[in-house]
C-alpha cells in the first residue's frame, strides 16, 4: 500500500535531497513518485525508508541512500530512450528510477536469489526492465553498446569491458576503490581510444565482486 503518509515522506526526502544539492526536477520527480519503502524485504526498517541512509537487503547487500542513487543518477544525464546498463540490480530502486526516467535498462545481479526476488518485485510493479544473473565486470556484450553504464557497487579498478561497451559520447559512473571508501568517477567516452575522467568525491558501497552466484 502507497498511502498519503508515504507520499508526504517522500515529499520530505526530496526537500532534504534539494538541501544537499540535487538539482535535476527529473531525478527529484521520480524519487517523488517512486514507493521506496516497496524495495524493502525487512519490516524492522520500513521505518527508514524515507530517510536518507542506506540499510541492508537480501543476500549481505544494501540498498543504497536516497542521495546517492540521486546523485548518480544525476551525474548520467539521462535522456528518454537512452540504452543504460546498470551494474548491481541490488534490490530494483535505482532501476526503477532509471525506468521512470524514460531509459531503456539493463541490469545486471550477481546474486541469483537477489536476482530472482527482484525480477519479480520489479514485475509485480509493472516496471519494464530486462534483468540478467552475470557477472558485473563482463557487462553485457550483446546488448552493447550503452549510451550510459551505472555501476552501483563499489569497483577496485574501472572494467575494460565496461568502458568498451560505451558508446562514443556515452557516459560511465563508477563508485572506483578498495577501502571501506570509494571515489565516484564519471568517465566519458571522447572517441573509440579516448577517455576522460572526474573524480567527484567520496562515497561507500558494498564491493563489487566476481564470479558469485
Amino acid at each position: 500500500m502507497d498511502d498519503y503518509r508515504h507520499q508526504g515522506l517522500r515529499k520530505r526526502l526530496v526537500e532534504v535531497l534539494k538541501s544537499k544539492g540535487i538539482s535535476d526536477a527529473e531525478v527529484l520527480a521520480a524519487v517523488n513518485s517512486i514507493p521506496r519503502h516497496f524495495f524493502i524485504d525487512d519490516t524492522a526498517f520500513m521505518e527508514l525508508a524515507y530517510q536518507d541512509v542506506a540499510f541492508p537487503i537480501a543476500c549481505g547487500q544494501t540498498i543504497s541512500q536516497p542521495y546517492t542513487v540521486a546523485f548518480q543518477t544525476e551525474l548520467l544525464q539521462l535522456k528518454k530512450g537512452m540504452k543504460v546498463l546498470e551494474v548491481g540490480t541490488g534490490s530494483g530502486y535505482q532501476t526503477a528510477v532509471l525506468v521512470h526516467l524514460g531509459a531503456k535498462v539493463f541490469s545486471i545481479e550477481r546474486h541469483r536469489p537477489l536476482y530472482m526476488l527482484t525480477k519479480d518485485r520489479l514485475m509485480g510493479m509493472n516496471l519494464r526492465a530486462n534483468l540478467y544473473h552475470g557477472d558485473g565486470y563482463k557487462g553485457l556484450e550483446r546488448e552493447a553498446p550503452f549510451d550510459r553504464i551505472l555501476v552501483t557497487c563499489g569497483a577496485p579498478y574501472i572494467p575494460l569491458d565496461l568502458q568498451h561497451q560505451l558508446k562514443v559520447g556515452g557516459r560511465l559512473v563508477i563508485p572506483v576503490g578498495e577501502g571501506e571508501e570509494q571515489r565516484m568517477l564519471c568517465v566519458e567516452r571522447l572517441s573509440d581510444v579516448d577517455f576522460a575522467t572526474k573524480d567527484l568525491g567520496s562515497f561507500r558501497f558494498v564491493p563489487m565482486l566476481q564470479d558469485k552466484a
